[in-house]
């Protein structure tokens, strides 16, 4: 389930742009809010309509952000409210209206409207896409005060712009980005078998190389240690293969 938050006023932007992983103005983003330590509290797609921004995010998330989107405010000219509008999502010919998903050409469209008048869901597979593409979702591959962004994928997913200005979190994300080479992330592995979303992935000897999580069509997205992706791996009673 999504949950939708209008953001209006004229500091809209300005105040967003402080505080999100991405370039807040004319086009739909997806973008997160970070911790100080520079960890994953929330994704969300922004998308601009008329004058207001749409904050597109989990529903189980909406009320923490929401939280914390307030205590930031302070001074600036901005107002927040929990939207009675829906989000219809596809993968087929988009409906009038309808914007491309920002992360990847594969993850189709969303809509926004009554909801009584968005259209039916297409049986698209998510799942199936997100695991071919390794494309992360809310508090499965994404866990909040866990989660650094760039093992998530963020850049390759467009979530994030490294030439725009302070953001909180921006200097552990920059520091990963230029001083440190990533040993760990998220990557798409073969399975055999299936197993439980956070079980471990245990190398031949018994020592943890990873965690596996969403699956489907016989692959997975895990997050893996890149000097542990060996063979005869396993989570569970399933077989991974890197």
């Amino acid at each position: 389930m999504r949950e939708l938050v209008h953001v209006t006023g004229p500091d809209r932007v300005a105040f967003l742009q402080g505080l999100v992983t991405n370039q807040v103005g004319d086009a739909p983003v997806w973008a997160a809010l970070l911790t100080p330590q520079g960890k994953y509290l929330a994704d969300f797609l922004i998308v601009p309509r008329d004058q207001e921004l749409l904050i597109d995010v989990d529903a189980r998330l909406a009320p923490d952000l929401l939280k914390r989107l307030t205590m930031y405010k302070l001074r600036s000219q901005v107002a927040l409210a929990r939207s009675d509008l829906g989000v219809a999502r596809g993968t087929g010919p988009a409906p009038e209206g309808a914007i491309a998903d920002p992360r990847h050409p594969a993850m189709g469209w969303r809509l926004y409207g009554a909801p009584g008048d968005l259209p039916a869901d297409d049986g698209s597979d998510f799942d199936a896409i997100r695991v071919a593409h390794c494309i992360p979702e809310s508090l499965i591959e994404l866990i909040p005060n866990e989660t650094f962004i760039l093992e998530a994928g963020f850049e390759r997913l467009h979530g994030v712009d490294f030439r725009k200005g302070c953001y909180v979190g921006q200097e552990v994300t920059a520091r990963m980005k230029h001083k440190t080479q990533l040993k760990k992330g998220l990557v798409s592995v073969g399975i055999e078998g299936a197993a439980p979303v956070g079980t471990p992935i245990l190398l031949p000897d018994g020592r943890e190389a990873g965690t596996l999580f969403t699956q489907s069509g016989g692959r997975a997205i895990a997050h893996m240690r890149f000097d542990r992706m060996v063979d005869g791996l396993v989570a569970g009673d399933a077989r991974i293969r890197v």
